[in-house]
């Protein structure tokens, strides 16, 4: 076996074994990682890097709109408009190759993605999820879940 075929089943096995709370995360990890990679070929001209970076980026926040639950709690319809904003800036800087754009997406990410960890972490530790700190109104959700399904 080769590493790669190693790394491959490793990070299947994850997946298939991941919570939906973990799996968030994770997409909102590499969201940001992706986000990173095309800002900076996109800052050194590399645009070939950066179109698959923000592609990816594109797919991944396509995967976050089609498993968002608008019924699962009262901030899933505003976080859906964020999504769907985000997606768009994600085309836009893709297609424009505006750096800036980028990275105003990946500031919109980052806080987003901070926040869906600590709701994690509070349902992984079985604490009721409430709005607090630099988690967003609206993260406190009902029926134990993070509105993913």
């Amino acid at each position: 076996m080769t590493y790669a075929s190693v790394r491959s089943r490793y990070l299947d096995d994850t997946v298939a074994t991941a919570s939906p709370a973990t799996l968030l995360t994770m997409l909102y990890d590499r969201l940001v990682l992706d986000l990173r990679r095309a800002e900076a070929a996109q800052r050194s001209g590399d645009r070939s890097a950066a179109n698959g970076q923000l592609t990816h980026a594109q797919a991944i926040v396509s995967e976050l709109i089609s498993t968002l639950d608008v019924t699962a709690w009262d901030g899933a319809r505003q976080l859906m408009s964020v999504y769907t904003f985000l997606l768009a800036e994600l085309v836009q800087a893709n297609i424009s190759g505006d750096a800036e754009r980028t990275a105003a997406c990946r500031s919109l990410v980052e806080p987003l993605g901070e926040a869906w960890h600590q709701a994690a972490d509070q349902l992984a530790a079985g604490a009721t999820l409430e709005p607090a700190g630099s988690v967003p109104a609206g993260i406190g959700v009902a029926r134990g879940e993070l509105g993913v399904g």
